[in-house]
């Protein structure tokens, strides 16, 4: 009888450690898909939960969207890798980073040098969330080449 009842108590045990190292590696995935919003805005937004062994769950949220804005230019400085913009949307300007490959066109597609970019410029651009930041990747000049640039013109009278 002593067999017997030791027996009954290791396959319990068995099945209790089977039980419990099944309910501890459960993983559970939610991914939820957002798009709309404003014009020209789509967002995608993904959660995952898993649990682990000692039973507390770890979460990762990752929001990637692409914005489009439109703007005035108030502060540029080439090599800050910064500008500041006042939008219509907005009475204060917002700081916007950019990087190296950052893509400056005029209206008709044309590229237009970085460094031509000033104050008092209307612009539009597209720009991502990086956490707290907001990075623009593309920037639409909304004036004509022509009055960007710079002409300086010399006279030079002889007798």
């Amino acid at each position: 009888m002593k067999q017997n009842r030791f027996t009954k108590m290791l396959a319990v045990g068995a099945v209790s450690a089977l039980a419990l190292s099944t309910a501890f590696a459960q993983t559970t995935t939610k991914e939820t898909t957002t798009t709309g919003g404003t014009t020209g805005t789509t967002g995608v937004s993904a959660t995952t939960t898993t649990g682990g062994t000692t039973g507390v769950s770890a979460s990762t949220t990752t929001s990637t969207s692409a914005l489009d804005g439109t703007g005035t230019i108030t502060t540029f400085t080439p090599g800050t890798k910064y500008m500041t913009v006042r939008t219509e949307s907005s009475a204060d300007p917002v700081r916007y980073y950019y990087s190296d490959d950052v893509t400056v066109v005029d209206q008709a597609g044309a590229t237009v040098d970085m460094s031509l970019l000033r104050s008092d410029l209307p612009v539009r651009y597209s720009y991502v969330k990086e956490g707290d930041r907001m990075v623009i990747s593309r920037i639409t000049v909304q004036k004509p080449l022509t009055e960007i640039k710079e002409t300086t013109t010399t006279t030079t009278t002889t007798k």
